[in-house]
């Protein structure tokens, strides 16, 4: 895992505060996290919109929406593992009626 993915991905900015989530508004630390595989969405899910959903996620669970400087290792690596079964699930995911896997 790549522990520091997650401030390369996003910059400071989503750590910062701002709201910020891929040039979106998070709306806060209980966002919903959008389904992200077709037909909710037109094509395949982006990186940026898989690690988003992941970091929704770790923030949820750990209740933290910014980690202190000594779990912020821990909080990247956690969003690196959920943005990596996130993505081995939507490779994985057959949609009944549509004869091939979807893929995120």
């Amino acid at each position: 895992m790549n522990g520091g993915g997650l401030l390369r991905g996003f910059g400071w900015g989503v750590w910062g505060g701002d709201g910020l989530v891929g040039g979106r508004d998070s709306g806060g630390m209980c966002r919903s996290i959008k389904t992200l595989r077709p037909p909710a969405i037109p094509e395949k899910a982006t990186e940026e919109e898989i690690r988003a959903a992941a970091l929704q996620y770790v923030r949820k669970v750990s209740g933290f929406r910014v980690p202190a400087a000594h779990n912020q290792e821990v909080f990247a690596a956690a969003v690196d593992a959920v943005a990596e079964a996130t993505r081995e699930l939507l490779e994985g995911i057959h949609v009944r009626g549509a004869g091939a896997a979807v893929t995120g």
